[in-house]
């Protein structure tokens, strides 16, 4: 489970911009995490309270939003939800498509006092 060492450079991350920004407390942390990105979100929660603690965001609350995988067609130009297991364009049946979102891992927001 690589989330943890993932979610421990997000707070290294977090940490210096609070820093940076003088700010004393974050109430919430936001992340976008894309449907086909390599982190998986319900161990991203998990794993959360152990990267956290004893840190400055100790009693952060952290928000996830699920970022929705989309393609687009090279043959017909359909730009179409990308679920698990889609080999080809649901419109035109083509296998020539590209990945236009969804592989995103992001710092969204940082809600500070």
């Amino acid at each position: 489970m690589h989330e943890l060492g993932v979610l421990m450079e997000v707070v290294r991350i977090v940490e210096d911009a609070v820093r940076e920004q003088s700010l004393t407390q974050v109430d919430r942390l936001v992340l976008q995490i894309g449907e086909m990105a390599l982190v998986v979100p319900s161990y991203v929660e998990q794993c959360y309270p152990a990267a956290v603690q004893g840190t400055l965001l100790e009693n952060t609350r952290l928000d996830i939003e699920i970022i929705p995988a989309s393609g687009r067609c090279r043959q017909c130009h359909h730009v179409f939800h990308v679920a698990e297991g889609y080999v080809k364009c649901p419109c035109c049946q083509s296998y020539s498509w590209e990945l236009l979102g969804g592989r995103e891992f992001m710092i969204k927001e940082i809600a500070a006092c």
